[in-house]
């Protein structure tokens, strides 16, 4: 019995020592997070692509690449991540997740979001606004609260386009009607303009003017003139201007015309834009068709098709920087104290990548000492294995 009771304090000691040794080792492992010692993860890369779109919502697929520095995996409550993607400060969608568990070196993260496609007439206006260009901003942030402290990653993109500007020309184009007794061409188109006009919520005008020159030894009167957009097939606007401009015998005269993209329409052509993609490019064609009504001096009038005057642009884009790209990546960035006690810490790294090929320009800005390589697998270390153990997706839906 003696022999037991002594077996027995002994076994009871070294649970005690094994106790004892655990709390001193977590002690050890918190007080080093609270002094810094250990570092808060931070988020190494973000990649963004396009999924599943319907005439309601677009699907966003995010990939984050979390960089934990430490030895050691985290998987605290008090650890979460937040991101958004905006166009020209138009928030298209926002997503997080909460109690991030995260193994050594870096692990990626995918989200899902659902954008709404009636976000894309805000962002339309802010774009032709701002001289067709937008800028795509990528925001994400690790949060710990044990830390109070985050790391953040913004990530920016110029995207441009140029859907009118070679509506602008100085080709001479002849106008022919096409009709018994008429001597063609009835006119001359010398030179053609275009601009936009003032935005609103509804609509989206295009001002258009031509030169029209009539070679002929009597007046022409031109009483309409009417057009047809399209994008991609669809429907974007119709209409026609009622007044009258008289072409005189061997003269010129300017006409104008102010034609008009419907807004309520951007969200089913963004639809095909989407669908339309070509290699990570999203692509549309505009296509503006006009047609005249012009009074023959005998008083006899004839619609005339302006197959001259027919304008086509393809429209690419490449929001995130899907396809092959030109520029340069950069990244340069230092952790933040949101709060706490903790002391903040800096890291001056810096990293460029060269990439190839044609496109926009492109800057990341990594508040949290990581390193952004362009190659969208967040460098090396953990191949991801710890993405599906940290209690699942919080999407946010756009406003």
């Amino acid at each position: 019995m003696a022999l037991k009771g002594v077996a027995s304090a002994l076994t009871a000691g070294k649970l005690r020592i094994a106790v004892v040794g655990l709390l001193v080792v977590a002690a050890a492992v918190g007080g080093a997070f609270a002094l810094g010692a250990l570092g808060v993860p931070s988020v190494a890369a973000v990649n963004n692509s396009f999924g599943d779109v319907t005439n309601e919502t677009t699907v966003v697929e995010t990939d984050l690449v979390v960089s934990n520095p430490n030895p050691i995996g985290v998987g605290l409550d008090g650890v979460s991540i937040n991101y958004t993607v905006s166009m020209n400060d138009v928030e298209m969608a926002a997503g997080g997740r909460e109690g991030v568990s995260v193994a050594s070196g870096n692990s990626s993260l995918a989200f899902e979001t659902a954008l709404e496609n009636d976000a894309i007439p805000p962002w339309w206006t802010s774009h032709v606004e701002n001289d067709e260009r937008t800028t795509v901003a990528i925001d994400a942030t690790v949060t710990s609260d044990l830390l109070g402290r985050s790391a953040n990653l913004t990530r920016t993109r110029e995207i441009e386009t140029d859907l009118i500007g070679a509506f602008s020309s100085e080709e001479t184009r002849p106008v022919n009607a096409d009709a018994p007794l008429v001597d063609d061409p009835v006119l001359y188109v010398n030179e053609t303009r275009g601009r936009w006009g003032t935005v609103t919520d509804d609509e989206t005008p295009i001002e258009t003017e031509f030169d029209v020159y009539n070679p002929n030894l009597e007046p022409y009167v031109v009483s309409e003139i009417g057009y047809d957009v399209t994008m991609n097939d669809v429907e974007m606007g119709s209409g026609s201007t009622e007044e009258e401009y008289v072409i005189p015998s061997y003269g010129s005269e300017t006409v104008e015309i102010s034609t008009a993209l419907r807004n309520d329409r951007l969200d089913e052509w963004w639809v095909t834009h989407l669908n339309e993609s070509d290699n990570g490019h999203q692509v549309s064609d505009l296509r503006i068709e006009f047609y005249a009504v012009v009074e023959l001096p005998s008083g006899e009038e004839f619609t005339v098709p302006l197959d001259a005057l027919t304008y086509e642009e393809t429209i690419e884009t490449d929001i995130f920087d899907e396809g092959i790209h030109q520029g340069n990546d950069t990244a340069a960035g230092d952790s933040t104290d949101s709060g706490g006690s903790g002391d903040s810490a800096s890291d001056d790294g810096n990293a460029s990548d060269d990439g190839n090929a044609t496109g926009d320009t492109e800057n990341t800005t990594d508040d949290g000492g990581t390193t952004d390589d362009g190659s969208g697998d967040g460098g090396s270390g953990d191949d991801g294995s710890g993405d599906d153990d940290d209690g699942g997706l919080l999407p946010l839906t756009a406003d």
